[in-house]
């Protein structure tokens, strides 16, 4: 099988949200999928099978676990097919456990995401949650899958050490801690540790979730944000209606074969 490693939400090598990306004839065994991203320890590994009709059928997978939406490794297999793949069309039409994505190629390297948008809930969250982050957010929001919570100033997103092995027994996906950035519309930094995750670089899923909050609360629907992990990562983000529309740069890293 070939398989391909890119630098996600990034115009340079070492940066960004590193994905595999393993195109497939047809589906192998799940606990084997599990495997093999277990094997390549990144955050998520995209596996995808050609449909008889068109488009793909498209699958993440973490080190431990299969999840429901990953942006990175769906920006990540764009550019694999349109640079190593030798893919044409205009978009991609992929068909995933969170309904059916569309992807665009709209320069060399860069690319489009047409994701749904998250709805946002004013929950009161557990207070293990609140132990795990280790500070206090002025907001605190559950989302699809996540817990958001909202700080005022970008400086206390920058200085949160969560406390990873309590934050794994919270009953979600994970944690994103948001607040206005300096020098783009909002920051953040995304904990997945119940997916194997502690900090995970750059989390397209998540600008989901943040996108539709920024957008109301800065009242405008084209965004820019970045990821303040120690790889970082930058994205435009765009509301529209219930949809929301990612846009990031990927890298080519890695071109190989796996034996299995």
């Amino acid at each position: 099988m070939q398989i391909f490693q890119i630098d996600a939400f990034t115009d340079r090598l070492f940066q960004g949200n590193p994905a595999a990306v393993i195109p497939l004839g047809a589906w192998l065994p799940d606990e084997q999928l599990q495997r093999i991203a277990a094997e390549n320890n990144l955050s998520e590994t995209a596996f995808f099978v050609p449909r008889s009709e068109g488009g793909f059928d498209l699958r993440w997978c973490t080190p431990t676990v299969e999840v429901d939406l990953c942006g990175h490794a769906t920006l990540a297999t764009t550019h694999v097919l349109y640079t190593q793949l030798g893919y044409a069309a205009p978009q991609i039409v992929f068909h995933t456990r969170s309904g059916k994505l569309i992807t665009r190629r709209i320069a060399e390297n860069r690319y489009e995401l047409d994701f749904p948008a998250d709805r946002l809930q004013a929950d009161p969250p557990p207070p293990e949650l609140l132990e795990a982050i280790g500070a206090i957010p002025t907001e605190v929001y559950a989302g699809r899958e996540d817990w958001m919570l909202v700080f005022d100033r970008q400086e206390q997103i920058e200085a949160l050490l969560p406390d990873f092995r309590l934050m794994a027994q919270i009953p979600s996906r994970g944690v994103i801690a948001t607040a206005p950035g300096r020098e783009v519309d909002f920051v953040s930094r995304c904990f997945f540790p119940q997916s194997g995750i502690d900090e995970d670089p750059v989390t397209g899923s998540a600008h989901t979730t943040m996108t539709p909050y920024w957008a109301r609360r800065l009242d405008k629907a084209l965004l820019t944000a970045a990821q303040l992990s120690t790889r970082g990562g930058r994205l435009e983000c765009e509301l529209r209606g219930d949809r929301v529309f990612l846009r990031g740069d990927c890298v080519t890293y890695l071109k190989g074969e796996v034996s299995c």
